[in-house]
């Protein structure tokens, strides 16, 4: 009887778990379903930051913007998220496609050593940096992760895509956004 009650509450703690973190993670169902966010309704200027990267320099979306001036593909991630790791080699290839466009990836609500452990299995090649003092996640306020947003160059947030992206789903949207 006491084993079957601690089994029982063992399993449920693990679908409680299991139900979090379904919760935390926006689903690629969701995405499949079209539910990215869509277009911005009103011209919405996207929140300043400076984040520490991990080739030990930071990235700052200002002065990237007053110096570079290439639209930006910003793409809010965390190493326990799932489809976070299911988009991130397909987000990736269209930093390699598209170097019109400058590719940043910041790593939300989580440990950098466990960000830099899913880094390093991965062998992500574009910027990457870590949202130490949850910056970003407070200006951008995610709905669930993988989150991304499409900022023109001239600091204008143009697209919300809440759910996983593919190479394609990219190419399109730049083309539509930036052609």
């Amino acid at each position: 009887m006491i084993r079957t009650y601690h089994r029982r509450r063992i399993l449920t703690g693990l679908v409680l778990a299991v139900a979090v973190l379904g919760t935390a993670c926006t689903s690629a169902d969701a995405d499949e379903a079209g539910d990215h966010g869509g277009q911005a309704q009103d011209a919405e200027l996207a929140p300043a930051f400076t984040i520490p990267t991990s080739d030990g320099g930071t990235f700052s979306l200002d002065e990237h913007l007053a110096t570079d001036g290439r639209p930006v593909f910003l793409n809010l991630w965390a190493s326990w998220c799932f489809p976070c790791r299911e988009e991130m080699p397909a987000i990736d290839a269209a930093s390699i496609a598209h170097p019109e466009v400058a590719f940043i990836g910041v790593d939300v609500r989580d440990s950098r050593s466990d960000a830099e452990d899913f880094l390093e299995e991965l062998g992500i090649t574009y910027i990457i940096g870590f949202d130490e003092n949850d910056e970003v996640d407070i200006k951008y306020q995610p709905l669930g992760l993988p989150a991304s947003y499409i900022i023109s160059s001239e600091g204008v947030i143009v697209e919300r895509i809440f759910g996983v992206v593919t190479e394609a789903d990219l190419a399109a949207k730049f083309a539509e956004h930036f052609e």
